[in-house]
């Protein structure tokens, strides 16, 4: 087969253990052809081929996101991002610029709030000091909190409070109005609701289908949104997405951009369980892993959400939180209940991937991940434990032998990169430091590792989550230890591991003849740059299926 690329003088690290390096690499018809020394696969090239000097730079497999939310990121991209902003003045500022530049739109929202922002609990009044008469809203760096204004709160119909499903909480006060924190998503979707991106919310918040089924321009709108996203991930390597969220609708958005040229990364989409829902729901995830089930867009896999974050005391422990005596948070999902739902999804031949952040969330993953396997047998399953921020130290070594995949995010790891360690550490407790954010002991416990950003929970750029991942230090903490692991294994584990973990390491995650020619092109070489410059390093060149989505 002729080649339609090479790209050569590069310093090729495959991931693949059989053939790890090479000076060049081959691509033809969306496949690696050859991988090689520079002069033999030069050779190959014939008039029409594009020659590409890599000019001594790092060539990998193109980045596997593991974790990310792709079409909240792409509407996110247009909003107000006050991440690192501290103290009232600076968040006025922000977000009175932000209004004199979109005067017409319903709802001003900002991304990316630290919960310690104010240095208080914010409420509405807060925000209503800043602007009392448009609905303002900012969402909290982890997703899972809103705090929104008065005319934000009165729009939404939850001024004077709302009941909400198990672990979702619009909080009210002594005054029995709304304070304007909104705990978990269907506490938020009606703010969320009023910038009119409340489809795009659906696959995390209810994991139910748009009704009515949006017509052709509210499809286009969505589309765009995913689009963006997608453009935003191919500028930072990113060519295969595992998204965290999702429903039909979401594949139905990708499938439509992939027919009109536009899906520049494969995809998989989950169906997302939620505790309102009966077994029988999981027709509708086996329909969907049915209808998508292509090296582009697939599905296949469940997600569930067990417990909540730490900074908003919605992780579920197995100890109480330092700071408030017998409370430890609350399972979405009880012992017994999960144990069914996992068994029944296992039974169904699907993967399970269930985001976890306390230890008693984590521990009764684990158990669950058990009773599947006792009910249904031993099979490639390759079920998943999202974020395993608080782990107990008994519970490390029970993954490695269920086969459960350890999908972390360097970037989380307070102080690694853009979150601080407060509020966070002390909400854990110092006695509990060193059981948290666990990556080198999970790994040498026999878990197989998956990294990501979460984005936009965290900024998505693979480099930066290198450089937090090789940089992060010990807890200043009894008995915490270094939880670094070496380049190579981090690199594995957003190349090769992520594609294992993700059912896809026939596709791609190694430059291997076959494999699908997804590769990206750092700046420099990556070996030979300190750990701490790594974040500073560029993405040269992205490469999805043969074709080029980003090119610096």
């Amino acid at each position: 087969m002729t080649p339609e690329t090479i790209l050569t003088s590069a310093r090729v690290l495959t991931m693949n253990p059989t053939h790890p390096r090479g000076e060049a690499v081959a691509l033809g018809q969306g496949r690696v052809l050859a991988v090689g020394r520079r002069r033999e696969i030069e050779a190959l090239a014939v008039s029409e081929t594009e020659v590409i000097d890599c000019d001594g730079a790092t060539l990998l497999p193109g980045f596997v996101e593991s974790h990310m939310h792709l079409l909240l990121g792409g509407a996110e991209l247009g909003h107000l991002h006050v991440g690192g902003i501290e103290g009232r003045e600076a968040l006025a500022r922000a977000f009175r610029g932000f209004a004199a530049a979109h005067p017409d739109r319903p709802l001003l929202m900002a991304q990316g709030g630290d919960y310690a922002m104010l240095g208080a609990p914010m409420t509405r009044h807060d925000l209503d000091a800043i602007l009392p008469d448009r609905p303002i809203a900012i969402t909290a760096h982890d997703l899972h909190t809103v705090w929104a204004n008065t005319a934000a709160l009165t729009a939404a119909g939850l001024l004077k409070g709302a009941a909400m499903p198990h672990g979702h909480e619009v909080v009210v006060g002594a005054d029995g109005l709304a304070t304007g924190e909104l705990r978990e998503f269907e506490a938020f979707a009606a703010v969320i609701a009023l910038s009119g991106e409340a489809r795009l919310n659906l696959g995390i918040a209810t994991g139910e289908e748009p009704d009515p089924w949006p017509d052709d321009a509210a499809q286009a709108f969505d589309r765009a949104k995913a689009a963006a996203g997608l453009a935003h991930a191919a500028r930072h390597g990113v060519t295969s997405i595992v998204n965290m969220d999702g429903n039909r609708y979401t594949l139905d958005l990708l499938a439509a951009l992939r027919a009109a040229g536009g899906l520049t990364a494969r995809v998989k989409v989950p169906f997302h369980f939620k505790p309102h829902m009966d077994l029988d729901a999981l027709d509708r995830a086996e329909a969907m892993a049915r209808d998508f089930a292509d090296d582009w867009l697939s599905s296949g896999f469940v997600k569930l959400f067990m417990d909540g974050v730490i900074d908003s005391r919605t992780a579920f422990r197995t100890d109480a939180y330092p700071d408030r005596p017998g409370h430890r948070g609350t399972p979405l999902f009880a012992g017994p209940r999960f144990n069914e739902i996992a068994s029944e999804i296992d039974r169904r031949g699907l993967q399970i991937a269930v985001h976890a952040v306390g230890c008693g969330a984590v521990r009764s993953v684990i158990d669950g991940y058990a009773a599947a396997r006792a009910a249904n047998g031993v099979r490639d399953s390759r079920h998943r434990i999202e974020h395993i921020e608080l782990i107990d130290p008994a519970d490390i070594a029970r993954l490695g032998p269920l086969g459960i995949t350890a999908s972390l995010q360097p970037p989380h790891v307070p102080g690694a990169m853009d979150f601080g360690l407060e509020p966070t550490l002390g909400m854990i407790g110092r006695a509990r430091l060193r059981d948290a954010f666990l990556c080198r002991s999970l790994a040498t416990a026999g878990a197989p590792l998956a990294f990501a950003s979460d984005w936009p929970v965290a900024d998505i750029s693979v480099l930066r989550g290198i450089g937090a991942a090789l940089t992060r230090t010990a807890f200043d903490a009894p008995g915490a230890r270094d939880e670094r692991v070496g380049l190579t294994d981090v690199l594995r584990a957003y190349t090769a591991g992520g594609a294992w973990a993700a059912h896809r390491e026939r596709v791609t995650g190694m430059l291997r003849p076959g494999l699908a020619a997804d590769l990206v092109l750092l700046s420099g070489d990556i070996e030979a740059t300190p750990p701490e410059a790594i974040a500073g390093m560029s993405i040269a060149l992205t490469i999805c299926g043969g074709k080029v989505t980003h090119r610096a």
